[in-house]
């Protein structure tokens, strides 16, 4: 490699066949791995030619042990995805829900917005079960809703949660006598 320009296309000539054919031999390394591997131990070896020790081992040895452990890199990284796609597989499959049950429990929702709706509550009443259904926990957003931000803190806390109290009881009694007239 010293200073000859047609060094890199010698080695490339004299040990990417044997090297191609030795990896092919191992197990889990298919034809493009093993090419793939072959060319990156070349082009490791040209980006640092001064890491070979001739004393140590021949040119042909120095360069499979590195395809030899950039094929192993390939290998692991394969494995690694394969079984990260098939874990994060397995764990969507059971997140996400069929077709058909999404379908019914958007209907669901949407009888019993109407029913909701129908039943009289007032205009801050639903924006009030609105934000519930919709998780929200917060005593102050809850009296936003409600129009009790005047209150002082402990009064509104009390009001909140008399409120939410008061709407759980007349949707619970809602919700049975709504089964009790399908029944």
């Amino acid at each position: 490699m010293s200073g000859d320009r047609t060094a890199s296309v010698d080695v490339f000539r004299t040990f990417m066949d044997p090297m191609v054919r030795a990896l092919k031999g191992n197990p889990g390394c298919n034809d493009d791995d093993a090419h793939d591997s072959a060319i990156d131990a070349v082009y490791a070896y040209l980006q640092r030619p001064q890491r070979y020790d001739p004393d140590k081992s021949n040119l042909g040895t120095y360069l499979s042990r590195i395809a030899l452990r950039k094929a192993q890199d390939r290998f692991r990284a394969s494995t690694s995805r394969t079984r990260r796609n098939r874990d994060f597989g397995g764990a969507v499959a059971l997140w996400a829900g069929a077709p058909n049950k999404e379908m019914e429990t958007r209907v669901e929702v949407h009888l019993i917005l109407e029913t909701i709706n129908q039943a009289g509550f007032s205009e801050r009443d639903r924006a009030c079960l609105r934000l519930m259904f919709a998780g929200e926990r917060s005593t102050d957003r809850l009296a936003e809703v409600l129009g009790l931000m005047h209150l002082p803190q402990l009064e509104l806390r009390r009001e909140v949660k008399r409120t939410q109290d008061r709407l759980m009881k007349a949707l619970k009694r809602l919700f049975e006598e709504e089964h009790d007239d399908e029944s």
